[in-house]
């Protein structure tokens, strides 16, 4: 989560601009990403981007891990300093194209795998 208003920014200074850390859900209907020309229906319905629920401040991301489950069943469990882009150099990147604000909200991507959601029981958050 974006901490302060903030424009063209190096990594260098996008780091000291990052109030914390929350996760969040980009879900994505896959069949809908198959078949359509642009992906933003597929990752923007209704319901389909899950946040928080605390934020994490002060947090070293580089020794902080990321698991995530499903109904009880872990489906990742990897390192945030296995990210393709460190968060502050995504940030630097967003803040080239467009004025970030404070409370603004960046979906970093990944480390690892991920996999389907598959109709069945219902997901319990928490």
């Amino acid at each position: 989560m974006i901490g302060k208003k903030i424009k063209g920014v190096s990594a260098d200074q996008a780091a000291g601009c990052i109030f914390g850390y929350t996760c969040g859900n980009d879900v994505s209907e896959r069949d809908w990403q198959k078949g359509d020309l642009q992906w933003w229906r597929a990752k923007r319905a209704d319901t389909f981007g899950p946040l928080g629920p605390a934020i994490a401040v002060g947090l070293d991301y580089k020794a902080s891990r990321l698991q995530t489950r499903v109904n009880g069943e872990v489906k990742q469990s990897q390192f945030l300093s296995d990210l393709l882009f460190d968060p502050a150099t995504v940030v630097s990147h967003a803040s080239r194209c467009v004025t970030l604000y404070p409370g603004d909200v960046i979906y970093t991507g990944t480390p690892g795998s991920t996999s389907a959601l598959k109709p069945g029981a219902p997901l319990r958050w928490g």
